[in-house]
């Protein structure tokens, strides 16, 4: 059996749609396990796990700037609650597959951060997350551990979609340029997740440990968001924000209260070598996003009884994302 903690969140989802593969999932929600709950340990202690493989925790506290007012709430859900998660596992006998992040770096260096790299948090959220990687990996040896940065999915709250609601109305907008990463979508992390624990459980290739976990490629989120909007552009959805309308800000947004991090380019050589990936520019993924918006707005329109893009002389079809190749694996394409 597969334990799948935060399954209501938005890698929980993508997660439960791919973990089943590897038998009997067990999906753990807000409503019936709360990280932040201050009796967690016995509750843990309370539940029965027969056949228990792994535990995948995809639960976190992830509000960047409110966690620099809410530090002790992060930490019993960023730091705490995987620590317990792990030992849990380890009583088990079984395995905990963990997601951190790109915060847990101050930025500063020049090139792409590798998993050696000293971590120097500047902010809160980042201090809580590097603490529930030491912990988890202290408590259960059969440990993994993805750093991962910049996160967005189809569905749900998330940067991409946030720049595509403000498009609809805005017909200008002030984007950062001063940082940089990897923007990864939940679907690669569950695709590559998947196929790293298969492989490990059943003693084939790749290794307990830390690793880096981002689409390849890197952007601003100034190029991330123009992107985005000239897709769904092209793919004929209504907008009034063109790409050339959002404008650069080149100095960090100084009313936030947490600091990020400039330079969130993370090094995959090592969770490629290991497991066999070759991982997708973030392009890949950012069109499929797009499409996704697509496809959506037509299902809204249908249902108005309006007409859709296909009707309104629009692209008839997404053709399929074209940018990148998509996520590949030795004997296993997704």
């Amino acid at each position: 059996m597969i334990l799948l903690v935060g399954a209501d969140g938005q890698l929980g989802r993508e997660l439960s749609a791919s973990l089943g593969i590897l038998g009997p999932l067990s999906r753990w929600t807000l409503a019936n396990m709360d990280l932040a709950d201050p009796d967690l340990e016995g509750k843990l202690a309370r539940v029965g796990l027969p056949g228990l493989r792994a535990v995948v925790n995809a639960a976190a506290y992830t509000n960047v700037d409110r966690a620099e007012s809410e530090e002790d709430m992060a930490w019993r859900v960023n730091a705490e609650a995987p620590r317990l998660l792990a030992s849990l596992a380890e009583r088990h006998g079984a395995a905990i597959v963990h997601y951190s992040t790109d915060y847990v770096y101050d930025g500063k260096k020049a090139g792409p951060y590798v998993e050696g790299d000293p971590a120097a948090p500047l902010n809160a959220y980042g201090r809580t997350k590097l603490a529930g990687d030491r912990l988890v990996a202290a408590a259960c040896p059969r440990h993994l551990i993805f750093r991962t940065s910049w996160v967005f999915s189809q569905t749900g709250a998330c940067f991409p979609r946030t720049v595509y609601n403000l498009a609809r109305t805005r017909e200008s907008l002030e984007m950062d340029c001063t940082q940089r990463g990897a923007p990864t979508s939940t679907e690669l992390i569950a695709a590559a997740t998947l196929v790293a624990l298969r492989g490990i459980l059943a003693g084939g290739a790749g290794a307990w440990g830390l690793y880096h976990l981002v689409s390849a490629g890197e952007a601003t989120w100034l190029e991330f968001s123009r992107y985005i909007v000239s897709r769904a552009s092209e793919l004929g959805l209504e907008l009034k924000l063109k790409p050339g309308a959002i404008t650069p800000r080149d100095v960090p947004d100084a009313s936030r209260p947490a600091a990020r991090p400039l330079n969130s380019v993370l090094s995959t050589r090592k969770v490629e070598e290991a497991f066999g990936l070759s991982l997708p520019s973030w392009t890949y993924y950012a069109e499929r996003f797009a499409e996704g918006l697509w496809y959506q707005a037509d299902l809204r329109w249908w249902r108005r009884g309006r007409k859709a893009p296909r009707e309104r002389g629009a692209v008839a079809r997404p053709p399929g994302p074209s940018a990148s190749q998509p996520l590949e694996f030795s004997g296993f394409r997704s």
